[in-house]
């Protein structure tokens, strides 16, 4: 490609809206262009980065045994209504109707719609295992996008989905696919991690995200600095204090303390000079509308919603309105503590659920609210002032914290972008959507299925998350739109324009993805631009070092090196077998 041929509308200014360094490099260097909120075009510099991404996610799955498909981007109700989710997916769901009044929605992913293929043409033993995938665009109504496309409404994302004879072989093929996942970052040039993680709405039994490492990641991910165990924070277990710390004292009488006008943990740890490691946080939620739950964790801890709800097996959760709370405790907001609880939830006609914390189970000594105003009560222990209907791993994982997998190592922290996620579902949607097999003895069974995603143009933005500095991007140089560009810096002397040539005719000729910078413009400008588009080598021409028979190859993050121009190729090909953007 000529640059003075080419549609690149570079910006020389950070556009004003652009809230990370992706969206705005992005932007700056003529790869995108928003359109609307949450939605961007993709420009011919942008579309060679996401081919490039696109190839090697699709070698990757035809290297795994799935077969391309093509699904339509509108979904009829229908589908959606029999595996449950027209309803339960929420508003991120963009639904519609034709002029026949038919309610259709917008792709958000498409478990639906391949299931039901499957289970009208795949009705055989013989049939299975079977993986079929798509490279497509999907919508979802983000209710507020931001981060260019990290976080964008419209996305190209590659969802592969299996179907198996029984959990043993989908577990089986859940490897095979995880495997899959680590080549292909692993070609990209990423720094990534998979961790273990929450299936969210799309369900099933467990999951893992593939998270590329950067400091301006939206997620959290929980490592041990000792095996390999990784989770993101919702995922991050916990391991019961119980288990690492020595038996508990014996507690004193329990005491009621007034406490006046004092009802967070902080204010009451501080009046009382206690530390909030003794106190018992008690927090009221409703599940599915209809279970009054209580929740007890320990006062420097904090409860982990996603957990909750996977305790309870719940898909609706909210707090408990002022109302709702003291009617069941009797105490207003601030003032409730386990003791007595159960009782008085009896006596108001609620059953309530409550749940502890394994570090609440381990209080001999501990704090909570007495249930009447202006009190706090001293000395609670678990087993003979309180008990729970459970004990679970309720609590967010905190620094420090014992690995749960080794119990040797210590939890640490890094931040990172969720760019894929492989599922197994189990029968969660060939069940209601009758994806049935019959066996060798014509006995029918339900198919057993995997899901797997990968957000192909999020990999883009987090690439340039991970790899940016000043000046621009520095693609890794599996994605890089161009490998080399020549940048011919006296296109008006004949003798550079042709050496330029020639070099760029012969890097096509070897096979390497050569751009030739052509244009009427500046030394200084074109470096600004090969620069701000992470090209990861310029080939530098100009009449003052052809003058001594010599190019000037300047890796992006790199020093000039000189070289004859006889030597041209060779250093290039040096330079990029052993490129690293970092």
């Amino acid at each position: 490609m000529r640059f003075s041929r080419a549609f690149i509308p570079t910006m020389r200014e950070d556009p004003s809206d652009a809230d990370t360094a992706s969206n705005r490099l992005l932007l700056r260097g003529g790869f995108i262009r928003k359109v609307a909120s949450g939605i961007y075009e993709w420009l011919p510099l942008g579309v060679r980065v996401l081919k490039k991404v696109e190839s090697i996610v699709r070698e990757e799955m035809n290297a795994a045994g799935g077969q391309e498909t093509i699904l339509p981007v509108v979904q009829p109700k229908e589908l959606w209504e029999e595996s449950g989710r027209w309803v339960k997916y929420g508003r991120e769901l963009l639904r519609f109707k034709d002029r026949k009044e038919a309610e259709f929605c917008l792709s958000a992913t498409a478990e639906e719609v391949m299931t039901t293929l499957v289970a009208h043409h795949a009705r055989s033993w013989r049939s299975l295992p079977l993986m079929l995938y798509q490279i497509g665009i999907k919508f979802r109504d983000e209710i507020r996008p931001r981060f260019g496309l990290l976080r964008g409404r419209e996305f190209l994302m590659k969802d592969a989905y299996s179907f198996h004879a029984d959990e043993a072989d989908a577990e089986r093929y859940y490897e095979v696919m995880r495997f899959s996942y680590c080549r292909i970052f692993d070609r990209l040039g990423l720094n990534y991690r998979p961790v273990e993680a929450d299936s969210g709405a799309i369900g099933g039994s467990f999951s893992h995200e593939f998270m590329v490492l950067a400091e301006t990641g939206e997620d959290v991910i929980a490592y041990c600095d000792s095996c390999a165990y990784a989770a993101n924070l919702e995922r991050a277990e916990c391991r019961p204090i119980n288990d690492v710390q020595s038996p508990k004292p014996k507690a004193q009488s329990p005491e009621d303390v007034a406490t006046p006008g004092k009802y967070s943990v902080d204010d009451v740890s501080a009046m009382l000079d206690l530390p909030k490691e003794r106190f018992i946080k008690t927090l009221f939620y409703m599940a599915d509308g209809k279970i009054p739950v209580v929740c007890l964790v320990r006062g420097d801890h904090e409860l982990n919603e996603v957990k909750l709800r996977r305790v309870l097996g719940s898909d609706q959760l909210r707090k408990m309105e002022k109302g709702e709370y003291e009617r069941l405790c009797g105490a207003p907001v601030g003032f409730a503590g386990p003791q007595g609880l159960a009782a008085h939830a009896k006596a108001v006609d609620s059953m309530a659920l409550i749940i502890a914390d394994h570090a609440v189970a381990a209080i001999a000594d501990g704090v909570s609210g007495a249930n009447k105003k202006d009190f706090h009560i001293l000395h609670l222990s678990y087993g003979r002032d309180f008990n729970a209907d459970r004990v679970a791993d309720l609590r967010q994982a905190l620094a420090g914290d014992a690995c749960p997998r080794c119990g040797k190592g210590k939890i640490e922290f890094l931040r990172g972008i969720e760019v894929g996620h492989v599922f197994k579902l189990g029968t969660k949607y060939s069940e209601p959507l009758k994806a049935q097999y019959l066996d060798r003895q014509g006995k029918s069974h339900l198919m057993v299925m995997g899901t797997y995603g990968i957000g192909v143009s999020r990999i883009v933005a987090a690439a340039v998350e991970q790899n940016n500095d000043k000046q621009g991007i520095l693609w890794p140089k599996s994605m890089a739109p161009y490998e080399v560009v020549v940048l011919n810096l006296d296109p008006e002397d004949d003798q550079v324009t042709e050496a330029a040539e020639g070099v760029y005719q012969e890097l096509k000729g070897r096979g390497i993805d050569a751009a030739l910078d052509d244009r009427d413009e500046s030394a200084g400008v074109k470096f600004k631009d090969a620069d701000l588009m992470g090209i990861p080598l310029t080939a530098r021409m100009g009449s003052r070092s052809l003058a001594s028979g010599q190019v000037e190859i300047k890796p992006r993050n790199g020093q000039v090196a000189k070289v004859p121009l006889g030597e041209t190729m060779g250093k290039v090909c040096s330079l990029l077998d052993n490129y690293k953007p970092q």
